[in-house]
C-alpha cells in the first residue's frame, strides 16, 4: 500500500551525495532551513516534514515504522538510491528505525540526542494544554503565548510550539491534528519492539547535548552495535540551535 506522499523542501545541487533531515515531534522542515542551507554546500539536502506534520498530510497510525515506509518511499519516488539520514529526537528513532527495516537503502547516519528505549516523560499535559487554548478568542498571537504561559512556562518552547498555530480565514487554527498527536504521544516515546530483526551493522554516530539526558550508549548495543557518540558542549536537547556551529563541524565530519 502507497504510504504518505511526504512535503519537502530541498537544497543544493542534485549533483551531490543526497542527505536527508528528519525532524522531531511537534517541529517541521522549516525548523532546518539554517542547517540544511550550510550542508547545501557539501549535499543535496532534502528537509521533510513527517505525516501529520508542517505541510504533510495526516495520517494514522502515527509510529516508527509507518514513518520509515514514508521515508522509504520518499527515496524510492525521488530515485535517490542510497542515501544519508540525519534525524532528531522523533526523526532520529524513525531514521534508526529506517536503518533496521532498509539498511541497504542507508549511506550514513547521524542520530542526534535520542536513543532506541521508551521514555518516561510523557506528552499529555502539553497537548491538552494545546487543545484547551481557545482559538476562537484570539486576536493575535501574544494572546495565545500568554494563555499558553499558564500551561508551558518556558518561553521559547512555547514559540516553537506555536509555529504550528496558523491564521485561516480570518481565524487561529492548528496545522496539527492535535487528536492524532494525542493518540500516537505513547508510541513517540516508545521504540518499536524488533526481535527479528538483526542488529545495524553500519557505523552511525550519535550526537547529545552536553546538558541533555536523552542518549544512553547502553541502549544503542542490542540493535547498534557499532555507534560512536560524541558530545556538543554547551547545547541541550535542540543541538542545532544551541551550539549550530559545533553541531555542524561534526555532522561535517563525519558525513
Amino acid at each position: 500500500m502507497k504510504n504518505t506522499v511526504l512535503h519537502y523542501e530541498e537544497l543544493g545541487d542534485p549533483t551531490l551525495p543526497p542527505l536527508i533531515i528528519v525532524h522531531g515531534f511537534f517541529a517541521s522542515a522549516r525548523n532546518w532551513r539554517h542547517i540544511a542551507t550550510q550542508l547545501a554546500q557539501q549535499y543535496r539536502v532534502f528537509t521533510l516534514d513527517m505525516r501529520n506534520h508542517g505541510a504533510s498530510p495526516a495520517a494514522e497510525p502515527m509510529d516508527y515504522p509507518a514513518m520509515a515506509e514514508d521515508l522509504r518511499d520518499f527515496i524510492v519516488d525521488q530515485d535517490l538510491g542510497s542515501v544519508s539520514l540525519l534525524g532528531h529526537s522523533m526523526g532520529g528513532k524513525v531514521a534508526l528505525c529506517f536503518a533496521l527495516h532498509y539498511p541497504a537503502l542507508l549511506q550514513k547516519l547521524v542520530i542526534v540526542d535520542i536513543a532506541p528505549m521508551t521514555y518516561t516523560h510523557s506528552f499529555d499535559a502539553m497537548i491538552n494544554a494545546l487543545m484547551a487554548l481557545p482559538l476562537a478568542d484570539l486576536s493575535n498571537r501574544k494572546q495565545a503565548d500568554d494563555w499558553l504561559s499558564q500551561h508551558i512556562v518556558a518561553p521559547d518552547f512555547r514559540q516553537f510550539l506555536l509555529q504550528n498555530l496558523i491564521l485561516k480565514d480570518g481565524q487561529y487554527a492548528w496545522r496539527i491534528n492535535l487528536a492524532i498527536f494525542k493518540r500516537a504521544a505513547s508510541a513517540i516515546i516508545a521504540f518499536p519492539a524488533l526481535p527479528e530483526r538483526s542488529p545495524y551493522q553500519g557505523v552511525l554516530l550519535v550526537l547529545a547535548g552536553e546538558q541533555s539526558d536523552f542518549v544512553r550508549a547502553d541502549a544503542f548495543k542490542p540493535l547498534f552495535p557499532h555507534a560512536v557518540f560524541q558530545t556538543i558542549p554547551n547545547a541541550g536537547h535542540w543541538l542545532h540551535v544551541d551550539a549550530p556551529d559545533a553541531f555542524l563541524n561534526a555532522v561535517r565530519a563525519y558525513i
